[in-house]
């Protein structure tokens, strides 16, 4: 009896489909009806995209490498593939089977035989094919030869339309892989290794809100709301009641409350139930003796169950995968033996350790992948996530917890052992320096996760692209300059100035901030004086354990100071050490430990004198030019006045050079009071105004009230240290409050302050058009003649400085900002510190672009 012809081809909706017929049997024809153009990768189409011909069948070897090369991306990137070429020799497919293993997609052979004559007919009709008969004869011999070996070649489906007929009633339909559950978006409560402690299954069952009511065969069970439930595998061996574990799982699958995948002690126990071959260890011995006691029935049923269990799960729009010991990011959601040997027993190096286990390979400490593994396999002491990974596994059946995650929650709950069913070959105690999971995978950074060219999605500005140059002048001072890369967490944004004054004489005033806002929505605004510091940012942990723990630093500290480009402030480590300590017993004083229920936070400030960082600018730059400036004019003063005592007419020229000495003589007092000598950590002031994030969170959700409410906390605590900074909250629609603001801002000024910060009244303010500037500065005179130079506001310099532009400064703060709140969103929510890096190493980078740094 004959095989009755398909007409329904169902093939995977990721797969690498091999198209296999003689010359003329309808193969592109076959493709364009059921497939799209950018799928199929024609070997006639290579040839001609090489030389122009498609017939040129000299660079087909060129032709089929092209071939090979698209294929391979395309498969790379998940995507449907189909091989359009002849491939009727098994030497001809062996480079798709290969390929397909590579990236892990299932190969599928389609042959389309229609018979000789069709083939000749064909041919005969196409000016390019004026070969005879004998191509297609041998073509059609080899195929049918070689048809019955196709599988054992390594195609996981074989398809023959074998007539005309049956290729044009032939339909292709797609079907997703057995692993791929992207629709299933959940929610999920995903369990670790159960080991057959079925008390424990329950109870954590019932703390997760399950109902499960178990009556010898009869399981009884009811998720909440509509939730799932997924078992990582591993449900039978070494625990008391593995029969109960299967009726429980087997009850909640069939009901369609749960999903389990196949862990390496469920598929050894199904081998034993089918009769082959293995050895007795491990724990395998109880299942056995549990399940002679039960009735044929439950054993045929159990082993059914365990036969049908999937390598892997793909969930939540791809956002989720659950193997019982894990899987790379390259095999998620694909098929073949690679991927299933993965998901079931990881990865080995093929040695001992010292209790006689094999050394297992890290593989999450290498994860890059934007889908959460979760995972079991390898009892740990504490669930963590490492890398977006996250083993579940906390050693039950040793005397540990059982542990489920919470999905999309990512909330642990587990319930501890009844006992120790079985001691552990290996201790389950936690080891190391007491730093976390992810910090011992953070030990060491890849230039590879922050270098390049970068697409940086941000939840404040949507993406944000940095040039690669920019990426390199970021690194080299990364590598060269900072402070240990654990600590650095965020880096505070650029800040833009006001737009220039309107007024005569002016280069910078309030009126214009205050325009700015108010043209934009805002109602209020806190106005802020700026101190004359340097720009710090201070990590402060409760201890070095808590440094250990959160930050993941190796040295023995419990804090750092860093400035806005990385590097730490103060060369000296015992005066840095000794300022931590001031500030963190003014944390303890003010009680913010407690209050924010953490133990670290980060304060952005300035820190003052401003000499205590620009020492060298000042020695160097700011003095010589001063002295220089002051004598050059006074001499040449003097000598206009002798020069008029003799009568010469120097009147103008006197004028001119008293008022450029008048200048110089202020540009030399515009800095000094801000310089004293620093002698000990007693000489410095600290002037916090951001409590920019604590354990759980990152507080740009607080208004600028609050911040400055925490700062004063902390001045209260230590007026020693901290310094005070004076502030205004003010209604933008009252003419009078803010020609009250405005006289503030000129007896600041006037008194030697560098000016005032104007920000809206929201930590991230927005407007019709998004987001807008978080602060903008508002610089006195007199200290805009330090940056511009003494003789800035004469009348003809005023001109050229008018003309300078703030859209790019705009710009850049915008990004800057956007980076450093996703950066300590990352941090906060414990992601790897590549991930926090790569937002840190932007804002860097971007202060490598052609700003006016005067700005």
């Amino acid at each position: 009896m004959s095989t009755p012809e398909p007409t329904r081809l169902d093939i995977p909706d990721f797969a690498l489909v091999v198209l296999i017929g003689a010359t003329g049997s309808g193969k592109s024809t076959f493709a364009a009806r059921w497939f799209a153009p950018t799928e199929v990768i024609s070997s006639d189409r290579c040839r001609g995209l090489i030389s122009d011909d498609e017939t040129d069948q000299s660079v087909s070897a060129d032709a089929f490498e092209l071939v090979a090369a698209i294929a391979g991306l395309r498969l790379k990137h998940r995507r449907l593939t189909v091989i359009d070429a002849t491939n009727v020799r098994a030497a001809d497919r062996k480079p798709w089977i290969e390929l397909a293993r590579r990236w892990h997609a299932l190969p599928v052979a389609i042959v389309l035989d229609p018979g000789l004559k069709v083939c000749v007919a064909r041919n005969a009709l196409r000016p390019d094919r004026a070969f005879g008969p004998s191509v297609p004869e041998r073509m059609i011999r080899e195929i049918r030869k070689s048809f019955g070996g196709l599988q054992r070649e390594g195609f996981r489906q074989v398809w023959r339309l074998s007539s005309t007929d049956a290729i044009e009633a032939a339909t292709v339909e797609r079907k997703p892989l057995w692993t791929d559950r992207r629709a299933d978006a959940g929610p999920f409560d995903i369990v670790g290794d159960v080991h057959g402690c079925a008390d424990e299954l329950i109870a954590l069952l019932e703390s997760l809100g399950y109902r499960v009511a178990l009556d010898g065969d009869a399981v009884d069970i009811g998720p909440p709301a509509g939730r799932k439930l997924v078992f990582v595998g591993d449900l039978v061996d070494r625990g008391p009641r593995t029969p109960d574990v299967l009726r429980i799982v087997m009850a909640a699958v069939g009901a369609g409350h749960a999903l389990a995948v196949m862990g390496n002690h469920d598929r050894k126990l199904a081998r034993w139930m089918a009769g082959r071959a293995v050895t007795v260890s491990h724990g395998l011995q109880e299942s056995i003796d549990q399940l002679a006691a039960q009735t044929p029935a439950f054993q045929a049923k159990a082993k059914a169950f365990l036969d049908d269990l999937r390598s892997h799960y793909w969930l939540d729009g791809g956002r989720l995968a659950v193997a019982h010991a894990g899987l790379k990011q390259e095999m998620i959601g694909r098929g073949s033996p690679a991927v299933r040997d993965f998901a079931l027993y990881g990865e080995t190096t093929g040695e001992t350790d010292e209790f006689g286990l094999p050394v297992r390979l890290d593989w999450a400490a290498n994860y890059r992948g934007g889908t959460a593994v979760v995972y079991g396999h390898t009892p740990v002491p504490e669930a963590e996530w490492v890398n977006n990974t996250l083993c579940l596994d906390t050693g039950c059946v040793f005397g540990g917890r059982l542990t489920a995650l919470r999905w999309p929650e990512r909330q642990l709950v587990s319930v501890p052992a009844r006992r120790t069913y079985v001691e552990p070959v290996r201790p389950l105690a936690p080891a190391g320096d007491g730093r976390s999971g992810q910090a011992e995978a953070d030990a060491i950074l890849d230039h590879a996760d922050v270098s390049g060219r970068r697409w940086i999605d941000t939840t404040l500005l949507k993406r944000i692209v940095v040039a690669e140059e920019n990426t390199s002048a970021a690194l080299e001072v990364m590598s060269r300059f900072a402070v240990a890369p654990q600590w650095l967490i965020h880096l505070p944004p650029t800040m833009s100035p006001v737009e220039t004054s309107a007024e005569a004489a002016w280069l910078e005033r309030p009126e214009e901030a205050f325009a700015f806002y108010r043209d934009r929505g805002q109602s209020h605004v806190v106005l802020e004086e700026k101190h004359m510091g340097s720009r710090a940012l201070v990590a402060l942990c409760r201890d070095e354990a808590v440094a250990r723990r959160r930050f993941g630093t190796a040295a023995v500290e419990a804090g750092a100071i860093w400035t806005r480009t990385g590097r730490p402030f103060l060369a000296d480590r015992a005066m840095s050490e000794g300022l931590i300590g001031r500030i963190r017993r003014a944390a303890d004083a003010a009680g913010l430990w407690e209050d924010l229920a953490t133990d670290w936070l980060l304060l952005d400030a300035e820190i003052m004198p401003w000499s205590a960082k620009a020492s060298s600018l000042i020695e160097r730059q700011y003095e010589p030019v001063a002295l220089a400036a002051c004598a050059g004019l006074a001499a040449a003063l003097d000598a206009a006045g002798r020069a008029a005592g003799r009568g010469v007419a120097v009147e103008a020229a006197r004028d001119r050079l008293a008022t450029r000495l008048e200048k110089a003589e202020r540009y030399a007092s515009a800095w000094r009071p801000y310089a004293w000598p620093v002698r000990g950590v007693e000489d410095l002031r600290v002037a916090p105004f951001h409590l920019l994030a604590s354990e759980g969170a990152v507080h740009f959700d607080k208004d600028h009230p609050w911040h400055l409410a925490m700062a004063e906390r902390l001045v209260d605590a230590d007026e020693a240290t901290f310094a005070r900074t004076r502030s205004l909250h003010l209604a933008l629609d009252d003419a009078a409050a803010c020609a009250a603001a405005i006289a503030w801002w000129e007896v600041l000024t006037a008194e030697g302050g560098e000016g005032m910060v104007v920000k809206p009244l929201a930590f991230v303010p927005r407007g019709a058009k998004g987001l807008i500037q978080p602060a903008i500065k508002v610089r006195g005179r007199e200290y805009l003649r330090i940056i511009y130079g003494p003789e800035y506001d004469l009348p003809d310099n005023l001109v050229r400085l008018r003309q300078r532009r703030l859209g790019g400064k705009r710009a850049l703060a915008l990004r800057e900002f956007a980076l450093g709140h996703e950066a300590l969103a990352r941090f906060v929510a414990g992601q790897p510190l590549r991930k926090v890096h790569e937002c840190v190493f932007a804002i860097l980078a971007l202060e490598s672009e052609p700003i006016d740094p005067r700005l």
